[in-house]
């Protein structure tokens, strides 16, 4: 126990961080910091001075670090990773999503969670450094205040996942009483040939449908940098 006032204290010594939403070096100093504590813990034979001695060694390590990030910002980026744009113009990039590691399932439950229920709403959508989502709404989807429209009550739309990388979900055709027919001359209309071609595709209750296709190619979107 007479460790823990120690890693207290380097603890507030290296500085704010929200747990998370930790840069990837940080997070590599809170993981090494409790395996040398976690092993000095679980073992009474172990000595406490070297673990008091690399305990403030890690606690430097990462205050040094951190300046020279703030002082060199071409460090700062080769520790850290790049912003990654994954939905432009209410499009998802499955190559953008496919280079992060992401599923169509991540990004769709990270868009509820700042209450996005269809996807069309969004004009740019980026996955953070820190792997947090920002939110960029179109125009005409941004939140107003019931003053502003002199509402009580607003109702959000919620778009249903119709085809998820070449899968149709017939049970979401059927929820809203259409078929395959339906569907397939929704795609000749948009001149699109085969399901293969659909990386993701939603349907809201006014049946309006909504495709992301694969490597389908976008303006030129310029690099997020840091």
């Amino acid at each position: 126990m007479t460790i823990l006032p120690l890693l207290l204290f380097i603890t507030l010594f290296m500085g704010k961080r929200a747990i998370g939403e930790l840069p990837v070096f940080d997070f590599l100093v809170i993981i090494t910091l409790a395996s040398v504590v976690g092993a000095d813990i679980a073992d009474p034979d172990i000595h406490h001075f070297p673990t008091v001695v690399a305990i403030i060694a890690i606690g430097f390590l990462q205050k040094f670090v951190s300046h020279l990030k703030l002082a060199h910002r071409k460090i700062g980026r080769l520790l850290t990773f790049e912003p990654t744009v994954v939905i432009h113009d209410g499009k998802l990039l499955n190559q953008n999503l496919k280079e992060i590691g992401f599923s169509i399932d991540n990004i769709l439950q990270m868009l509820r969670d700042k209450e996005v229920f269809d996807i069309s709403e969004v004009d740019i959508a980026i996955i953070e450094a820190t792997g947090a989502l920002s939110v960029l709404k179109k125009n005409e989807k941004r939140t107003l205040t019931r003053e502003d429209i002199n509402l009580t009550g607003l109702t959000s739309a919620i778009s249903y996942p119709l085809i998820v990388e070449r899968k149709i979900h017939l049970s979401v055709l059927h929820a809203l009483q259409l078929d395959e027919e339906w569907l397939y001359e929704q795609l000749r209309l948009r001149q699109i040939n085969s399901i293969t071609d659909i990386f993701y595709a939603s349907l809201n209750a006014a049946k309006e449908l909504h495709i992301s296709l694969y490597n389908k190619l976008l303006i030129n979107i310029p690099p997020i940098k840091h």
